[in-house]
């Protein structure tokens, strides 16, 4: 179950917002899946829509809008921002790679990376892309994604749904030889000002 803010009319957008998120939709099946009204469900998704955090396409199905990637993509600034000043303190004081990933869907982006000078790397450029189904930073990606994505992703997945509760429950992630042969790794989340899980930092 989702966190309530308090503030109905909030909550009652989010919730159009995440079941759009899961799959698009037209307005029946949205109702079906928020459990709201159908009047309700219609003007929320219509303010959205005005917003560009939906869109809606000819045949009446609803999806997310430009207005998120534009909003994603301000956060992914000041996320690459920060990891600039600690990503490398963190590799002087491993001596090994480091990353900061971002999940997109079933797949994982490098937004930031750093490499030691010398000795053995694990060299991933920013703006590598890889798989959500294995690796620390991919476990630690989806220990905290919502329930209907964390199912999705392990459906093919190496690790499970045990191994999730349990990354949560210590706060970190690790693998070995997982997402290539000879390469160790440990995560950990990196989370924003309300306390939600952004983004994964790897030493690898």
């Amino acid at each position: 179950m989702r966190q309530s803010s308090g503030i109905g009319v909030l909550d009652k957008a989010m919730t159009v917002l995440h079941a759009v998120a899961e799959q698009p939709c037209v307005l029946s099946e949205l109702c079906e899946r928020t459990g709201l009204p159908r009047a309700t469900a219609h003007r929320l998704a219509v303010g959205l829509e005005i917003h560009h955090l939906l869109s809606r396409d000819d045949a009446g199905v609803w999806s997310l809008g430009p207005g998120l990637a534009k909003l994603a993509a301000h956060a992914s600034d000041t996320l690459a921002e920060v990891a600039s000043t600690v990503l490398p303190r963190l590799r002087e004081a491993t001596e090994e790679s480091v990353q900061v990933y971002r999940r997109d869907g079933d797949r994982r982006i490098c937004v930031a990376s750093a490499e030691p000078p010398t000795g053995l790397r694990d060299t991933v450029p920013v703006g590598a892309i890889l798989p959500m189904n294995r690796g620390s930073g991919a476990k630690v990606l989806a220990a905290w994604a919502d329930p209907a994505t964390q199912r999705a992703l392990l459906a093919d997945a190496t690790y499970t749904e045990r191994q999730l509760a349990e990354v949560r429950r210590r706060g970190w992630a690790q693998s070995v030889a997982e997402r290539e042969a000879g390469v160790a790794s440990i995560s950990a989340p990196i989370r924003d000002a309300g306390g939600a899980v952004v983004a994964a930092i790897s030493v690898s």
